[in-house]
């Protein structure tokens, strides 16, 4: 992988994401892409030792400190019917999604 992304990546990207940018736009959206990967590198160019345990966060979240899980109620919605009447479509008590129309990119 290379440090940067070059000119003809970001628009082999930009064309594949079907995205209409400005010169400017393209140009800012190219440098902050460019100094998100200038941030990882040096990120990951920090030594560590072999003994530092891998965290998803740099707060240590142990059962200790954490709050007790509340428990899950089931709390049946006393009004269902009046809230199925504003959908346009329902069947058997549930409400019907309209399909997403999906388009094929060339």
């Amino acid at each position: 992988m290379t440090d940067t992304i070059s000119r003809a990546m970001f628009d082999h990207l930009v064309d594949l994401a079907a995205l209409e940018l400005t010169p400017a736009e393209a140009e800012y959206l190219l440098q902050q892409m460019n100094n998100q990967l200038k941030s990882i590198a040096e990120l990951v160019a920090i030594p560590l030792d072999e003994d530092t345990p891998i965290a998803s966060h740099g707060v240590p979240y142990t059962a200790e400190m954490s709050p007790q899980l509340r428990l899950d109620l089931v709390r049946p919605c006393p009004n269902v019917d009046e809230i199925l009447a504003q959908a346009p479509q329902v069947n058997e008590r549930y409400v019907i999604v309209p399909d997403i129309p999906h388009a094929t990119l060339e």
